[in-house]
Order: C-alpha cells, then structure tokens, then sequence
C-alpha cells in the first residue's frame, strides 16, 4: 500500500485551528507549520508506511485549468505571506522526515496525486489518499482508501456513495452537472446536487446523459419535462466544467522505482529546523521515534 498525503489540505487545516498567537523570534507565525508537523509525525508514527509521499501546489492559484477557465478558484483570497512562509517551513520538514514530497507547476496537488495512484496500479501497489478534499475520491478503485485522516476515518470503494452521493467514477460528472462552488465551477444552472445524482444513477456518466436527452424527462426529478432542454442548452458549460472537475493522471512526476519508500528522518536538520522557530521538545521526541521505527 502507498500512502499518498494531500499536503496542503493539512497546511490550512493547522492554518485555521492551531493559534495564530504562535510567533518565531521575528515575529512569523508559526502555527501551521506546528500542526502540520504534528500531523505527519502523528501519521509516520501511526502508520509506518512502506510507501509515502506528500503532494503540493507548487501555486496556491494556478494550474492548466486556469488556462482553460480563468475564473477557477478566483473567487479564493490569495494566500497571505506569512502562510506561504509556512508552506515552504512544511515541505522543509517533509523532506528531513525522509519523505518523498513533490510539487510541479502547472497541476494541482490532486494532479500529483491522480499520476502516483495510477503508476501504483501500474506495479500492482494499492492507494491509500489521505485528505479531506471529496475531488480525490473520484481516483479510489475497489482496492483503494480514501483517508481523511483525525476526520472521519477510512473510506473504501463500496462507501463512497454513503458519503459523496455518488460512485467514484461518477465523482467528476456529478460535479460538471451541479457545479463546485469551492472551485468556482458554475456547472448547469439549476441542476443542483439531487438532481445531478438522480441523472447519473439513471444515466450512469455525463457522456451517457448527453446521448439519451429525449430520455431525461423519465428521471423522477423535479422540472424533468425541461431537464432536457435545459441540459442541451447549456451544453458547452458541461463539457467545460467536465475538463475542471477531472483529475489529470499524467503529470510529469520523476518516481524513481519505487521512490516513494521512506529514509531515515534527518534528526540533525529537523532539529536546525525546529531550532530557527523556537520549537520545544515533544516534536523532536516525535522525530526521534520515528527515526527508531526505521
């Protein structure tokens, strides 16, 4: 099993829960990257993985998706200074733990994360992700977990519907249709999150709703009679969204075989590291342990 850590979901996790009053000597906070430290010392701990890696957003705002729609995730506030100081304090921190971390410009950390789960399958080594983020299941097969870890726990294949509303493979289509406001994704104008759901349990895919669209009106929604219509109408917007929601699973990512497999943590420049933000000892002892686990 790999485990492969959507790294930035738990930067702004740590980012909005631990306090903002954490403060190196000049002043920086330090906040996220003290939770996120606790997080990935937590998990090597815990897990003791055989492969791990951590993935980034080499840009918090861009990708080829904003070449395709410049609107995507304009409607975030660009991170400020003092979080993107942290985020390099984290990859930092990954790489002493002795953890493949990588980060490519022009995809998205789900990108990243979409190519190592299909070169896994590949050489017949399972996925575990672990975040929060509902885009990643679209990539969890029968062998697969879904991971959102100090959350609500592991997800496999056949639970993702109890929880999403919809199969994995479905994951991307659901979204085109009802939209992603979190990505600033319009979607379909009124095809809201039921709807999209009753569409492709009937339809099975996007591509199949599109080929039966004297058909949509069977569908046991509200407006059906004009779902078709509507959906035809705003056709462009479907495909568009399509290309935003999927996840690209040929990202240019150098995985020497089979790079993911952890080192020794570097206890000396985790140290330093601690060191330049004035950290005490519990996330050194943390280290250490893990260091005696390799």
């Amino acid at each position: 099993m790999q485990y492969l850590i959507d790294g930035s979901v738990y930067v702004f996790r740590a980012w909005f829960s631990m306090p903002d009053d954490m403060l190196d000597d000049d002043g920086n906070p330090v906040n996220a990257f003290y939770g996120f430290c606790r997080f990935l010392g937590d998990f090597m701990e815990r897990v003791r993985p055989e492969y791990v890696a951590v993935l980034f957003d080499e840009s918090l705002s861009g990708s080829f998706r904003t070449e395709i729609y410049p609107n995507y995730k304009a409607n975030r506030d660009p991170a400020p200074p003092e979080l993107k100081r942290q985020f390099d304090l984290c990859r930092q921190y990954a790489r002493a733990m002795g953890i493949l971390e990588y980060a490519q410009p022009g995809y998205e950390a789900d990108d990243l994360i979409g190519t190592l789960v299909t070169s896994g399958r590949e050489q017949g080594i399972p996925s575990t992700i672990v975040s929060r983020d509902k885009d990643l299941a679209q990539l969890i097969s029968r062998q697969d977990v879904f991971w959102d870890f100090a959350g609500k726990g592991q997800l496999r294949y056949e639970q993702i519907p109890e929880v999403f509303g919809v199969w994995p493979e479905q994951i991307a289509d659901f979204l085109a249709l009802a939209g992603d406001a979190v990505d600033n994704i319009p979607g379909v104008p009124g095809v809201g999150k039921k709807t999209a759901a009753a569409l492709l349990q009937h339809f099975g895919s996007l591509q199949g709703i599109y080929a039966n669209l004297d058909s949509v009106h069977e569908v046991t929604v509200r407006g059906a009679k004009t779902l078709g219509a509507k959906l035809e109408m705003h056709r462009p917007a479907a495909m568009l969204a399509r290309q935003l929601t999927g996840i690209a699973c040929d990202a240019p990512v150098t995985n020497p075989a089979y790079g993911l497999r952890p080192q020794a943590p570097k206890l000396g420049a985790i140290n330093a590291l601690f060191d330049s933000v004035n950290f005490g000892m519990a996330l050194r002892r943390q280290a250490e342990r893990v260091a005696d686990l390799r």
